[in-house]
């Protein structure tokens, strides 16, 4: 007979299921310090609601992209930001390009290629601050923030040489709001790095 084997192999893990239970959980699973990465939806919500954010809606909108809705954390969406205030910096300097090619006065040519010329530094300084994010963030938050007054200017221009292009002033309106994004974005680095400055 092999009960006395069997019953012995049953009271050793009743024994052994019992004395675990005694046990308090986290004295066999040691906690994780583990901290979750934040949702890209919560970091888009935190960025629209920053103070630069001079339009919230067309920030969440514009953030609403498949490639900023998988970023993981705030670096990605940091370099996802200035990829899309370079593309879009370049497509209105498309337009731009073929507003000169037509017809104007002499005050309105002006006024186009003063922009033309803020567009193409917008695209550098867009595309630069890319790789300034990890190594100099205080430039990178510099090189943005001096996009404002440049993009300022132009619509200035504009509306001195009564240019009628209502699309260019929507685009310049845009093109403020991608660096007010941009602003808000790299401000954050100094929060973040403390030490580096």
């Amino acid at each position: 007979m092999a009960y006395p084997n069997q019953l012995c192999l049953v009271l050793v893990i009743f024994l052994s299921i019992f004395s675990l239970s005694s046990f308090p959980t986290s004295a066999i699973i040691p906690k994780a310090n583990v901290s979750l990465p934040i949702p890209s939806s919560q970091l888009v919500e935190n960025l629209c609601n920053g103070k630069a954010i001079q339009n919230r809606r067309f920030c969440l909108k514009a953030l609403s992209t498949p490639e900023v809705i998988t970023a993981l954390d705030t670096t990605q969406l940091r370099t996802l930001i200035m990829k899309l205030g370079a593309a879009k910096a370049k497509a209105t300097l498309n337009v731009y390009n073929e507003i000169i090619k037509k017809p104007g006065s002499p005050q309105a040519l002006k006024a186009l290629n003063m922009c033309v010329e803020a567009y193409k530094y917008a695209i550098l300084s867009f595309e630069m601050v890319s790789s300034e994010l990890v190594e100099y963030p205080q430039t990178a938050n510099y090189d943005v923030a001096v996009l404002g007054p440049e993009i300022a200017n132009c619509e200035k221009e504009l509306i001195n040489a009564k240019v009628q292009a209502p699309q260019l002033l929507a685009r310049n309106r845009f093109m403020k709001y991608y660096v007010s994004m941009g602003y808000e974005i790299t401000s954050t680095l100094e929060l973040e790095n403390p030490n580096d400055y």
